[in-house]
């Protein structure tokens, strides 16, 4: 898959998208609100967790530009109807799906970098942690971009959409431990949490940065889980991209 890749237009589209969310600034700042509102909660009750909540706050951050691929691929191909127009074109399905992922997460980056310059403030990194970091909310980013994009083309109301999207963001984002550590979580149902791309990405940076301890098995099945996943939905969403275009 990854061999056969195109990227016709990759580029050029990536600038567009960026360019379009960075004029909706208020957009990206009340995408954050939600992790400030929690972060708040979390200083005044509990200070001694806020490094944990940062930390998920970061991986949430990241999760929720799936959510906008979801909300912008829906609206371009139901309100624009301009999806068949950009496969019209010689920019390749590929870059369409990619393009379009990668240009909102650029867009989203400076709220999730103010969030990285807190934790580093209160709790440094070192370089093992910063690139354990970097890779994690890579690999949100490619899960969370691949499956919003795949529900979006499920859809032929943008009304419909909203319900989905609120349970993908509390399903991966608040239920499971996130915004809170591993070790609070239900000792049987670590396993199940390491599976879940967003919580296996924070336990494995907090394990990285010396604030939760994990079993070498632990370490295995997050680290395993959260690449598959994205390396599968991502490759998913490519071969999903190439079968939804209309290239007549």
């Amino acid at each position: 898959m990854a061999a056969g890749i195109r990227l016709a237009g990759m580029k050029s589209f990536m600038a567009t998208e960026t360019m379009v969310q960075m004029h909706e600034w208020l957009a990206v700042l009340t995408g954050s609100m939600v992790q400030a509102a929690l972060l708040v909660f979390v200083w005044v009750w509990a200070p001694g967790l806020l490094a944990y909540a940062l930390v998920g706050a970061l991986s949430y951050s990241v999760f929720l530009v799936g959510q906008r691929v979801l909300n912008e691929a829906a609206y371009i191909r139901v309100d624009h109807k301009l999806n068949e127009l950009y496969h019209a074109s010689p920019m390749s399905p590929e870059s369409y799906f990619l393009g379009m992922s990668t240009g909102i997460l650029l867009a989203y980056l400076p709220p999730v970098a103010f969030l990285a310059i807190l934790l580093e403030i209160l709790h440094p990194l070192g370089i093992v942690a910063a690139l354990t970091l970097i890779a994690s909310l890579l690999a949100v980013w490619a899960f969370s971009s691949a499956l919003g994009y795949g529900v979006s083309t499920r859809f032929r109301d943008m009304k419909t959409i909203w319900p989905y999207s609120s349970l993908l963001t509390n399903l991966f984002g608040i239920v499971p431990p996130v915004f809170y550590p591993l070790f609070y979580f239900e000792s049987s149902l670590r396993p199940l949490a390491l599976l879940i791309p967003t919580s296996s990405s924070v336990a494995l940076i907090e394990k990285a940065a010396g604030m939760v301890s994990l079993s070498p098995g632990e370490v295995v099945l997050g680290a395993g889980s959260l690449a598959a996943e994205a390396l599968l939905l991502l490759a998913a969403g490519i071969y999903w991209a190439r079968r939804t275009a209309r290239e007549g």
